[in-house]
């Protein structure tokens, strides 16, 4: 651990105090295991109530959630549509491919958002025993990128996907920061797909995610793939507490709410410095500008964050639930100073 506030990443935060008390709370006796306790039953409610979900099931990982969630919309000979830059593409070592056996359909997207064009660009071979069927379109919000689609944005996705027969997949590992983002409620997020994730990790809990399934004509295999593809845990009630404490009083809005801000107040800060470019404007608690990369250098001795694209020399700032004004702050004085010491250098 350090003392400096890491901006590399919002998995590097704590665990959320309220999450750790109401895991200590369910620490208490015992109850039924694989999710038939009042725990998981009480959790699975709420989120059913504000997504208007048939189903949910709680996984461990983000990755889990996203192979569970394509495995209910594709058959073994039809691939999944979604941007290049997607974590289900680049950052998930083939789990899809190797687990499921189908094949992603990446698309090079600009802000990483797909559009109806962009998943046209993929739908050529259709009918033909030769070529992998494209199925299921798989979107992130807030995206890879730092980016979120709006309503509207995602209402005019789900009419094309509908009108060409694709179900869509919501990789939600940050779906609390595109919602705080929106001012939207998850059912006006949920309600465009057909299946979604709901991260709870990078938002103050400790390796919990749901995976919330919309169609009721989806939900009938869902518990067997969840248990074949080592998933269902045997004491789930200690994944569903996590998402009951960040259910209640909207935690889970207010933790990414408050991240969100102190992206936007990094931006803003950093905006216009010589040397420091944004890259990506910032929707969600990510904050992606090209450095000079002797900068980047010189900041990454004493802070931690990510290149993201070292030719490019793009780098990637995260803000977390925890992240304060004066973590932002002491960040944007040392890039102010590093920017100041390059200038003097060159000079």
């Amino acid at each position: 651990m350090t003392s400096r506030k890491s901006f590399g990443s919002d998995n590097h935060a704590p665990a959320h105090e309220s999450v750790l008390r109401m895991l200590t709370d369910a620490s208490v006796g015992d109850a039924h295991a694989y999710g038939d306790d009042p725990l998981t039953e009480r959790a699975s409610a709420e989120l059913r109530d504000l997504s208007g979900a048939q189903e949910v099931l709680f996984v461990f990982t983000g990755t889990a959630a996203n192979v569970l969630g394509i495995s209910l919309l594709v058959r073994p000979f039809e691939g999944v549509i979604c941007a290049e830059s997607a974590h289900l593409n680049i950052d998930e070592c083939g789990a899809a491919e190797r687990v499921l056996g189908t094949k992603l359909l990446p698309v090079p997207v600009p802000d990483g958002k797909l559009t109806p064009r962009a998943i046209a660009s993929r739908l050529g071979g259709r009918h033909d025993e030769h070529r992998v069927q494209p199925a299921a379109v798989a979107i992130t919000q807030a995206t890879e990128l730092g980016t979120c689609y709006s309503i509207e944005e995602l209402a005019e996705l789900a009419r094309f996907c509908r009108q060409e027969g694709l179900r869509v997949y919501m990789d939600g590992a940050r779906l609390a920061n595109a919602a705080a983002s929106l001012g939207c409620e998850l059912r006006d997020l949920s309600s465009q797909v057909d299946i979604l994730s709901v991260g709870g990790t990078k938002n103050g809990a400790v390796g919990a995610e749901a995976v919330l399934v919309m169609d009721a004509q989806l939900t009938a295999s869902a518990p067997y793939l969840r248990k074949q593809q080592m998933q269902l845990a045997s004491k789930m009630r200690y994944l569903a507490a996590q998402f009951i404490a960040l259910l209640s009083d909207d935690l889970w809005l207010r933790n990414a709410g408050h991240a969100n801000e102190m992206a936007a107040r990094l931006g803003e800060e950093i905006a216009g410095l010589p040397g420091v470019e944004l890259w990506q404007p910032v929707q969600s608690n990510a904050v992606f500008a090209t450095l000079d990369p002797v900068l980047i250098e010189e900041l990454q001795q004493d802070w931690s964050f990510h290149v993201w694209d070292e030719a490019a020399h793009v780098v990637r700032w995260m803000t977390a639930y925890d992240t304060t004004e004066a973590d932002v702050d002491q960040f944007v004085l040392a890039i102010r100073q590093a920017v100041t010491g390059a200038g003097a250098g060159r000079g």
